[in-house]
């Protein structure tokens, strides 16, 4: 009886030691600082990373980070390719309806970039401008309504910021975290350009974690993770880590 007793236990362990190493899966756009970004080993880190590596800590899953165009993450997700997207994703009304959003992360505005010298205060200063932003992104829906502008798309936010500082662009949007980077940290970009000011929605914009509609397992896991980290402090180290830089 001792012995069957012992391997019962054994068997336990073995168990809550498997539990404990599922693996998520989470695309990630690594083309997007301080959020979401690649550093000098080609390792993916930034503030959202961060986030999910903590969260998988906290709610006793492997996250595994797989760095996936913006392009095609979405339908990579629907395609069963990762379990999570978790790549500065606005929720958005319309997203919700092909996919479903952990908790809200983070706090977004668009922040718009111009050249220092430049005489642009507010987004009626933009009329007649040439402005741009990462496609699909809530920074080029803004982009597009915007009246009497003409709005261009990039496959990588870098790639409209590079334009911009070469005189190609007026504007550059993009979430405010994002766009403050280029505009205040980026040791080039820095010289040459401003953070001109934020354009706030009508409606409070958040990031969230998307899974595909109905995988109630991974979003609970994520959620739980989520609260943990924000509970226990955790959240605020990461914050501070990379927002509030002395």
């Amino acid at each position: 009886m001792l012995q069957r007793a012992f391997f019962v236990v054994v068997l336990m362990v073995a168990l809550g030691s498997q539990a404990l190493a599922k693996e998520i899966v989470f695309a990630v756009d690594a083309t997007y600082p301080p959020m979401e970004m690649l550093d000098a080993n080609k390792q993916i880190v930034g503030f959202g990373p961060d986030i999910v590596r903590a969260i998988g800590k906290a709610a006793g899953f492997t996250p595994v980070l797989k760095n996936t165009a913006w392009d095609g993450i979405f339908a990579g997700l629907a395609a069963g390719k990762y379990d999570a997207v978790a790549s500065s994703v606005s929720i958005t009304e319309e997203r919700k309806q092909t996919m479903d959003f952990s908790e809200p992360y983070f706090e977004v505005q668009q922040g718009v970039v111009t050249a220092k010298e430049a005489k642009i205060t507010s987004v009626k200063d933009l009329a007649g401008k040439t402005i741009a932003s990462q496609m699909g992104t809530t920074g080029y829906f803004v982009a597009k309504k915007i009246e009497g502008v003409k709005a261009k798309s990039y496959d990588e936010i870098g790639l409209a910021m590079e334009d911009l500082y070469n005189g190609r662009l007026d504007a550059v949007i993009a979430d405010s975290p994002v766009a403050s980077d280029y505009a205040l940290q980026h040791p080039q970009y820095s010289k040459k350009l401003k953070l001109a000011f934020t354009i706030a929605s009508d409606t409070p914009e958040y990031l969230g974690i998307a899974v595909n509609k109905g995988n109630a397992e991974v979003l609970k896991l994520i959620n739980e993770g989520l609260k943990k980290i924000k509970a226990n402090g955790e959240y605020d180290a990461i914050y501070a880590k990379w927002f509030q830089k002395k």
